[in-house]
């Protein structure tokens, strides 16, 4: 695990995470050591570049097949389930954004009373 810790910058706890929550799915060697290829490098960039958007690792999970690495890096073919998914953590987002944007005029108007 350490060398694709090493060829991907993800740490070996991470890579165990993905592999616990099914991401990551190694093959094993016959005595049980994982035997990371190739294909396990693109994943972990795929698992990568979705956290990072923000889905949860369940809804990686059910749509990490949806992932395609190329070129221009990690893209995903939309159906409309992922769609979906994708639009509600965008529309959470946007809440949370106008809620700090509705705090920090608050703490403005506290700041300027006090000035």
């Amino acid at each position: 695990m350490s060398e694709l810790a090493r060829l991907t910058g993800a740490s070996t706890r991470a890579l165990r995470h993905y592999e616990d929550r099914g991401l990551l799915l190694p093959e094993r060697t016959s005595s049980g050591y994982r035997d990371d290829s190739p294909a396990d490098v693109i994943r972990v960039a795929q698992i990568r570049t979705m956290i990072g958007a923000g889905p949860s690792t369940a809804t990686i999970r059910r749509y990490i097949h949806c992932a395609r690495t190329g070129e221009h890096g990690t893209e995903l073919e939309m159906c409309p389930n992922l769609r979906a998914e994708l639009d509600a953590i965008a529309a959470c987002l946007a809440a949370k954004q106008a809620e700090l944007r509705r705090t920090e005029q608050r703490l403005r108007s506290l700041a300027s009373a006090g000035s």
